[in-house]
């Protein structure tokens, strides 16, 4: 049977009203109300949606989605997003799942390892120091944060929406933590941006953001102390350093300098008059708004290893697509700026992925 559902959330990713759609396809406003909720649609009808919206007819008749509840889903920008940009993003997320899902029946992956640590909620710095022990880091900087997290059992995937209102955001979908990174961000962004919403996973477990008023400013001290421990920091920088100082060392930590220069303050390291002339230095040089000199965008080694193993078998990700009864559009939109070049297989022990098929 047609399933009114999936023309909901087909609609959503579009960011298509309901009347929107209606004009597009040709047909009454009252016949998508209809349609959506549950009234099955002559075969024509299923031609003109599929058609418009650029989905697979076949996407129109598997099982619901689910659909991440937006009071569980910890959204960076929630009070800049519009309503369409919301549900866009959720939908987004339901077609995430779908895809793990699919990768899960034919692959071993990392099973989550994380921590349940809302207690310290309220004491951030030490959540991620607590996290740290229990992941056996230590002090030393992340060389690669993408790659720690997946090896933790954290599904990463890419949210390339064409708007600055939407960051990033996570949820729990059962056992299994998500992260949606918007690789339109510089690299350093999006490091810190995964690290934040590694805070709401540990800090807000299954809570979202929206049920504790400071999650937002919690979920950045704790990045922030995760990614430039106290002790690292301490042990290599001085005090009071200048703008070009804080340019030069903030490649150890991979974070940008606005970021290390705010930690550096945070810590005692820079005087507050010093912190108001970095920060107006960095704005001169650009460093406000971007990162002139950034660093090598992080990549998924989950993905890059599914592909891998596919392309080895002669599957491209027009097959997943397929499979999926997605567009590839979709599907590149999930990998974007995530997935590595074909046929360069990581060593990384962490990630000895076992096709299942």
């Amino acid at each position: 049977m047609f399933n009114g559902e999936r023309l909901r959330l087909a609609r959503q990713r579009r960011k298509l009203s309901a009347k929107q759609l209606a004009d597009l396809a040709k047909i009454s406003a009252v016949t998508i109300s209809k349609v959506e909720n549950g009234h099955q649609p002559e075969d024509s009808v299923v031609s003109k949606l599929s058609s418009s919206l650029s989905y697979p007819t076949h996407f129109f008749f598997k099982s619901s989605s689910d659909v991440p509840d937006s009071d569980t889903v910890s959204f960076r920008s929630l009070k800049k997003m519009t309503a369409a940009e919301r549900d866009a993003s959720l939908a987004a997320g339901a077609l995430g799942i779908e895809l793990y899902d699919w990768i899960d029946t034919r692959f071993d992956l990392p099973h989550p390892s994380l921590i349940d640590l809302s207690r310290e909620r309220n004491r951030p710095e030490s959540a991620a120091r607590m996290l740290r022990q229990q992941w056996s880091i230590g002090d030393r900087p992340i060389g690669n944060v993408i790659r720690l997290l997946e090896s933790k059992g954290v599904r990463m995937l890419s949210l390339s929406e064409n708007t600055q209102n939407v960051d990033a955001y996570s949820f729990w979908h059962g056992d299994r933590p998500y992260v949606f990174l918007n690789q339109q961000k510089s690299s350093e962004r999006s490091i810190f941006d995964a690290a934040h919403e590694l805070g709401h996973l540990v800090l807000h477990h299954h809570a979202g953001s929206k049920n504790e008023r400071g999650a937002e400013m919690q979920a950045d001290r704790f990045a922030s102390a995760f990614l430039m421990p106290e002790a690292d920091i301490i042990s290599k920088l001085p005090h009071d350093m200048g703008a070009t100082q804080i340019i030069r060392s903030k490649k150890r930590w991979k974070v940008s300098a606005m970021a290390l220069a705010y930690r550096l303050h945070s810590l005692g390291r820079l005087s507050e008059w010093n912190y108001r002339s970095v920060c107006i230095e960095l704005g001169k040089r650009g460093y406000r708004s971007g990162e002139p000199e950034g660093v090598e965008r992080e990549q998924s080694v989950v993905i890059e290893k599914v592909l891998n193993v596919l392309w080895s078998k002669r599957l491209t990700k027009q097959d997943i697509a397929d499979d999926l009864a997605i567009p590839l559009g979709e599907l590149e939109s999930l990998l974007f700026g995530l997935a590595g070049p074909v046929q360069r297989l990581s060593d990384d022990p962490r990630f000895q992925l076992t096709s299942v098929k």
